[in-house]
């Protein structure tokens, strides 16, 4: 079994970093180990580069990129790094000197190349860099701790000779993140030093965070395997959110217990190897000095708090499906962060609209999506698709890789072959795919459980305009795409529905993906709130607790969306079948 986490008890190395999927919880554990640290006389230094990091929610105060002393925690300090403001700086370095002196397409390509996460990483790497170098502000601290750690695929860049050279500012191969480090080659050594600060296990220790579900630890067991491989290896594994004890006559609660420990107990056999602590579920809002270190202290100790609860009306799911039905929509993709449920949503308004007698076509990117328990009955109006991300990215990579061979030496090619793995990569790679299946729309509605992001929408219209400009070889737009991004534009036939969680981190991203859509002119109209425990009539303590805290982040959703939202509740069964579906919409 593994023990209860408990930093007071534990002995850490100088350089302390969190990483998970986003909402499992990186900020609550990175805040709370900070403050017990600090409580044991330590001086500790938070540093958050998390573009949606809530660091001001919990220490309630406003921060900035300086470190400031927290009231009644003498012994911390806490910076807030805006990775953003820190990426369009120096993403103005690289394209400024450029500007009036080529074709507004070109300038636009550039720009969009480095506005995606990959560049957000980097600048966010180049901040922490300083940091970690900098011997004066470390020599003043026992512990630096930072709220987000680097990929794998970040740190495999800065190791690759070619990232350092001019060809990042000369090559226009494919539309993907490829040079976002130009204009940072005067870095070199910082970033060697910070590369080698990382995997020193006397100075590193690298903390992975989870939830006890299947999608979270699948990416902390990825996490884990790709940054072992370039020598970060001191590793702890912390599974946030668990359901420590259950109420048998509550069945969302045993269900939640139930799913948690078979969760647990079929992670990978390499997760298992690695040091794992627990952090149990707790009944209030992780925000406050006080909850964040109540957050780390033994469970009996943890007081559960019986408070009045708020009434919110939301509507269900059927309303969307209404208003899709009526307004004759055409092509629909749910969107949001990997973990919330959008394959659920997307099968859950296929079938809502075959019911209404409309004829479906719903297909799904997610390799391990069950959309093929929806029933392949022709008498149900649904037909179904599978694209295979790593066979789509497969082939994209190649056409790109074959089309630069004549035109780079084997570093660059080294270095070309890393950019592909990329996320923006993958969307694009998949948005080809999912181009050709929208023709489908003419004949039926098109329901995608998946959505390309703002930038890989721009990326691809700014590929598409340069290549009009400037004949190079280059991973070419197919005509399909050309076709979807005016369709995708058009409100009238095309819907984006951003699905996400009661809680803050999901919220802040699904936020994010809004503002990022409306930069591509698209404006999302609905949102879904997926697997609230606000919305069911649990009556365990801690779950209780929970939904009470789910209010503030259901009224933003409300903003966000203008109160075009509707409320799913936590489901104790998995959502497999057409009946099981037909029923969520109620």
């Amino acid at each position: 079994m593994a023990n209860l986490y408990n930093p007071s008890t534990m002995t850490f190395t100088p350089f302390l970093f969190f990483t998970g999927k986003g909402g499992v919880g990186k900020t609550s554990t990175a805040c709370a180990t900070a403050i017990t640290l600090a409580d044991m006389g330590k001086r500790v230094l938070l540093i958050s580069t998390d573009p949606a990091s809530n660091l001001q929610d919990v220490f309630e105060i406003e921060l900035t990129n300086k470190p400031r002393v927290i009231p009644n925690v003498p012994n911390l300090q806490v910076a807030n790094l805006n990775p953003e403001m820190a990426a369009n700086e120096y993403k103005e370095r690289v394209v400024g000197p450029y500007r009036g002196k080529l074709p507004d397409a070109v300038i636009a390509t550039m720009e969009e190349q480095l506005s995606g996460a990959c560049t957000v990483e980097i600048a966010a790497f180049d901040e922490f860099s300083t940091l970690l170098t900098n011997k004066e502000l470390t020599t003043n601290f026992d512990h630096i701790i930072f709220d987000t750690a680097p990929t794998g695929h970040t740190l495999r860049l800065l190791q690759l000779p070619t990232a350092w050279s001019g060809f990042l500012e000369e090559s226009t191969h494919g539309a993907s993140c490829l040079g976002p480090l130009a204009g940072l080659g005067d870095k070199k050594e910082l970033y060697s030093q910070t590369v080698e600060a990382l995997s020193n296990s006397k100075q590193t220790t690298l903390l992975l965070v989870t939830r006890p579900d299947s999608s979270p630890l699948q990416e902390a067991e990825r996490a884990a395997k790709e940054l072992r491989q370039i020598g970060v290896s001191n590793q702890y594994l912390i599974v946030n959110g668990i359901l420590m004890n259950h109420m048998p006559n509550d069945s969302i609660s045993k269900a939640l217990f139930t799913r948690q420990s078979g969760a647990l107990e079929n992670m990978e056999e390499e997760l298992k190897e690695l040091p794992t602590y627990e952090v149990p579920l707790v009944p209030f809002n992780v925000t406050g000095i006080e909850n964040m270190r109540k957050l780390v202290q033994p469970i009996e100790n943890l007081s559960i708090l019986d408070e009045e609860q708020k009434e919110i009306n939301l509507p269900a799911l059927q309303n969307l499906i209404k208003d899709f039905s009526e307004t004759g929509k055409r092509v629909i993709f749910t969107m949001g962060k990997g973990g919330v449920g959008k394959t659920t949503i997307a099968s859950t308004i296929a079938v809502g609209l075959a019911e209404k007698g409309h004829r479906v076509h719903l297909t799904t990117t997610d390799p391990a999506a069950h959309i093929d328990y929806v029933l392949h009955d022709e008498q149900r109006n649904i037909t179904i698709s599978r694209i295979d991300p790593k066979v789509e990215v497969e082939n994209y990579r190649k056409e790109v890789i074959e089309q630069a061979q004549e035109m780079v030496d084997e570093e660059g090619l080294e270095y070309l072959e890393e950019d592909l793995r990329s996320p923006c990569t993958e969307e694009i790679a998949v948005f080809r795919a999912l181009a050709d299946i929208v023709e489908r729309a003419n004949d039926e509605i098109v329901v995608i459980d998946t959505a390309p992001t703002g930038h890989t929408l721009l990326l691809l219209d700014a590929t598409q305009t340069y290549h009009k400009e400037i004949a190079r070889s280059s991973g070419e737009v197919p005509q399909s795409v050309k076709n979807l991004l005016p369709r995708l534009r058009n409100p009238e036939e095309t819907s984006v529905v951003i699905v996400t969680l009661a809680e803050a981190t999901p919220v802040h991203e699904a936020s994010r993906l809004q503002e990022d859509l409306k930069r591509a002119d698209i404006n999302p109209k609905w949102w879904v709130i997926n697997q609230s425990f606000y919305a069911t009539d649990t009556s365990d303590p801690v779950l209780k607790g929970r939904a009470q805290s789910e209010v503030k982040w259901i009224e933003a959703v409300q903003r966000e969306s203008d109160s075009n939202c509707v409320i799913i509740p936590w489901q104790p069964e998995d959502i497999l079948g057409y009946e099981k579906l037909k029923a969520l919409i109620k």
